[in-house]
């Protein structure tokens, strides 16, 4: 018998399931039914696709018992199983990125919901909410030896090899639990069947209880006990099924089941499609984002299904980067059993069914986003719900989905100078003026400004001034898409029926070649009279700048910066910095001033060249605040600050 350790992060999350209270304990029998599932799903797709597994008989089957008296609970399935290898790296250790974040909020929520648990793929440490000792027998197919792993959950584990049975037939595993008093509620044949008909009903194998029905004479006396064997689950793949028969609670059921989620879906889409191509496909729109959506290695969402058999559940090729938030299941009645990883990458059937899924997601999105404007307030409620949670993501489609661009820009929303809560490119189009030509958006995400910040910047104050409607883009991202687009087109019908294309350039108010409509400076002779103050601010920041102008945007405040329309903007610059392109030519701002602002018509009588040298660093570097970007010396900005002020 080998002792071993948890993992430091396992004996942190044993310490919080075991010592905290919970609100949802019974989700521990939904999360040891999805693994048995899972090594039922694995190891029927061996038996098609490798030739090592095609002799093995397998009747796919999950089987849960319980004794009241010894207060345990058995749940067995006749899968894949696991050698001393699996067990140590599968029980043994956690190897999802999110568990840290699952240990953080576990920690800090005062409730302590255990519904987290399936979310961050530490479903199996969850039976330590009902169990103070866990056994786990395991053969894995195609091996000889039987395992036998065994915890309290406290200081470690231990592992031997045993001669007991796993799971029904020649392979497979069997957890049982050692209840504790408040566990010993799940013994019983009631509780179980409720649980897996809330759960668990829609698991793709048979899922038998075995219980003793005890037989009672008329005066209330015990006058037989007999063992019987009942199939608690439905078992049919829901996706196949003719939506005509399903009601709202069996999607929801099937969700919650497939995406380790206690909410029901935000959203749900089930196809079926016949002709060239026959499959099913199921999907389901979260209400929150996933935990590691914005992970590199994030958990890919959809399962892939042929002909009802399990392929894969980890190939990130299913369905689109920007649309990783997608939980479901795609089932094709075209593709070969043994179709690998790398045959799926370059399969033309797989290709097609996946680009004719996200045109029905897009649209699926689409209506909802139209049913916001004419439905009620809980239509409303939804895309605002969705476009929370997920607009991120789908601007990430505008640069990754060139195909469905035209689409994606119609679904993703911004802040504006005009309205409050979110709007588009096509409800700015409706309000613009007449004789408006461009579309104007400000961004500064990636150098940490928020909308508060934007909404307040300098480089608004004209665009204000003359009720012009200016974008407000303030996530991280904004920077690096939106100047990709160009421009925003929108088909509106002609006036002989035909379909016409409008289009009006996107505008960062923070570029150079932006405030053509601002129109002229109020004086014509202002570039004139300032050339003088622009050429002493020019000589003092030296190389810190790629030019000092005359700003036809700014109104009340002296300063502002903005970027060559050749060049990326000062936070972009700052973005492409932090992901490792520090060799990236340094990017100088232009700096522009405010003709009419007392500092900087005070520069005009002055001669002292330390002095302007004070004035002008000043300008320049509160532009730079101003726009959220982190000065390169604030020491020397402070010690030219105090100088003024002395």
């Amino acid at each position: 018998m080998a002792q071993h350790q948890f993992q430091t992060e396992v004996s942190r999350l044993l310490h919080l399931i075991i010592h905290s209270l919970y609100s949802n304990r019974e989700i521990f029998l939904r999360e040891l039914v999805s693994n048995a599932s899972d090594a039922l799903d694995k190891l029927k797709y061996l038996t098609v696709a490798d030739e090592a597994y095609k002799t093995l008989s397998l009747d796919p089957r999950i089987d849960i018992s319980f004794n009241k008296d010894e207060k345990t609970l058995t749940i067995s399935d006749n899968g894949i199983g696991m050698n001393e290898t699996d067990l140590i790296d599968s029980l043994g250790t956690i190897a999802r990125s999110g568990t840290r974040i699952f240990l953080e909020k576990l920690a800090e929520d005062a409730k302590k919901d255990s519904n987290l648990i399936g979310q961050f793929g530490v479903g199996f440490y969850s039976a330590f909410m009902a169990a103070d000792k866990i056994d786990v027998i395991s053969r894995k197919a195609n091996e000889n030896a039987s395992w036998k792993w065994s915890s309290d959950g406290k200081d470690g584990f231990e592992i031997e090899n045993v001669s007991e049975t796993a799971g029904r037939g020649s392979q497979g595993t069997t957890v049982i639990l050692h209840l504790t008093d408040e566990g010993a509620e799940y013994a019983n044949r009631w509780s179980i069947e409720d649980i897996i008909k809330r759960y668990s009903n829609h698991v793709a194998f048979p899922i038998y209880l075995t219980y003793e029905d005890k037989q009672w004479d008329d005066k209330g006396n015990e006058k037989a006990s007999i063992t019987k064997t009942d199939r608690i689950n439905s078992g049919t793949a829901l996706w196949r099924r003719s939506k005509s028969e399903l009601k709202e609670e069996d999607y929801n059921e099937f969700y919650k089941q497939l995406g380790h989620d206690s909410e029901e879906p935000l959203h749900y889409i089930h196809t079926k499609a016949e002709g060239t191509l026959e499959y099913s496909t199921i999907f389901y729109i979260p209400k929150k984002a996933p935990f590691d959506l914005y992970n590199v290695d994030y958990k890919p969402g959809v399962k892939l299904y042929v002909k009802r058999v399990f392929i894969t559940d980890d190939d990130k090729e299913l369905m689109p980067v920007y649309l990783r938030f997608v939980r479901g299941v795609i089932d094709s009645e075209d593709l070969p059993l043994n179709v690998s990883r790398e045959i799926l990458q370059q399969n033309k059937i797989l290709a097609n069914i996946k680009s004719a899924s996200v045109k029905k997601l897009l649209s699926e999105f689409k209506q909802m986003a139209d049913n916001a404007v004419s439905g009620g307030d809980e239509a409303k409620e939804k895309w605002e719900t969705f476009i929370s949670q997920f607009n991120r993501p789908l601007k990430e489609g505008l640069y990754q989905d060139f195909a469905n661009r035209d689409t994606i820009q119609d679904l993703v929303r911004f802040k504006s100078t005009a309205v409050e809560g979110w709007t588009s490119f096509a409800d700015y189009v409706g309000r613009m003026k007449s004789d408006q030509k461009n579309i104007y958006y400000i961004t500064g995400g990636t150098g940490g400004a928020e909308e508060k910040t934007l909404r307040s910047s300098p480089l608004l104050e004209a665009y204000r001034a003359k009720e012009i409607e200016v974008l407000i883009m303030d996530d991280d991202i904004d920077d690096l898409i939106i100047p990709t687009l160009h421009s925003y087109r929108k088909e509106t019908p002609g006036a002989d029926g035909k379909t016409e294309t409008q289009s009006w350039d996107l505008k960062g108010v923070n570029r150079a070649g932006a405030d053509e409509e601002l129109g002229e400076n109020k004086n014509r002779d202002a570039e004139k009279e300032a050339k003088p103050v622009l050429e002493k601010i020019k000589k003092a920041l030296g190389d810190r700048v790629k030019d000092v102008k005359l700003s036809r945007r700014l109104h009340d405040s002296p300063s502002c910066i903005v970027a060559d329309d050749n060049d990326p903007s000062m936070q972009m610059a700052q973005m492409l910095k932090a992901m490792g392109q520090a060799s990236m030519q340094e990017i100088k701002p232009i700096l522009e001033v405010n003709g009419d602002h007392p500092i900087v018509m005070g520069l005009k009588n002055i001669d002292d060249e330390d002095r302007i040298a004070d004035v002008s660093g000043v300008l320049l570097d509160q532009a730079l605040l101003v726009e959220g970007i982190k000065l390169t010396d604030p020491s020397d900005f402070v010690k030219r600050l105090n100088r003024l002020l002395s």
